[in-house]
C-alpha cells in the first residue's frame, strides 16, 4: 500500500499541467482555451484568444475584460476592409448568440493588451477577468505559448 500511494504521488509530480484547467463555466456560458503570444521585451501590446460556448437560450455580450498586466484591456476585431485589415475596438463588447460557440482567434475576434506592464513570456500563464452583461465576471488565466504561435500548444 505504501508503494502505491509512493507511485501515485510520484505521477502527480511528473503531470503537473494535469490539475491546470483550460476550462471555464459560468453560468451557460464555457470558455476554453485562453492563450495568448509570447511578446518580445519592448512590445506595448499582446493579443489573447479563447473560446466562448453559450449552451443557454439566452445571448449575452462579453463586455469588458480587466488583467494586472497590461495597463488596459479591450475586446478588439480584425476585419478586411476592402484590401485592407483593419482592426477595431468593439464599444460595446462581442455579442455570444444562444446556443452559438464564438472563437476569438488571431486575424479576427481576440483580446488586445495595452500598454504592457513586462513581457508576456512563453510557459507562463497571466490572470484575466472576463466581464459578461448577464453572466457576471469569471477569472481565467491566459496560458503564454511562443511568439508568432496560431493557437493553443497541448500539455501546457
Amino acid at each position: 500500500m505504501k508503494s502505491v500511494r509512493l507511485s501515485l504521488g510520484l505521477l502527480l509530480c511528473l503531470l503537473p499541467g494535469l490539475a491546470v484547467a483550460d476550462d471555464y463555466k459560468l453560468g451557460q456560458l464555457e470558455i476554453s482555451q485562453p492563450w495568448a503570444r509570447a511578446t518580445a521585451p519592448t512590445a506595448p501590446a499582446g493579443g489573447g484568444f479563447l473560446t466562448i460556448a453559450n449552451r443557454g437560450t439566452a445571448t449575452d455580450r462579453l463586455i469588458a475584460v480587466r488583467t494586472s498586466v497590461a495597463e488596459q484591456a479591450q475586446i478588439h476585431e480584425m476585419k478586411m476592409d476592402g484590401n485592407v485589415m483593419r482592426m477595431r475596438e468593439l464599444e460595446h463588447g462581442l455579442e455570444i448568440p444562444a446556443g452559438a460557440t464564438v472563437t476569438l482567434a488571431p486575424g479576427g475576434f481576440h483580446l488586445m493588451l495595452m500598454g504592457l506592464k513586462k513581457p508576456l513570456t512563453k510557459d507562463t500563464r497571466v490572470p484575466l477577468t472576463l466581464v459578461f452583461e448577464k453572466a457576471g465576471s469569471i477569472d481565467v488565466e491566459l496560458a503564454i505559448e511562443a511568439m508568432g504561435a496560431t493557437s493553443r500548444a497541448h500539455g501546457m
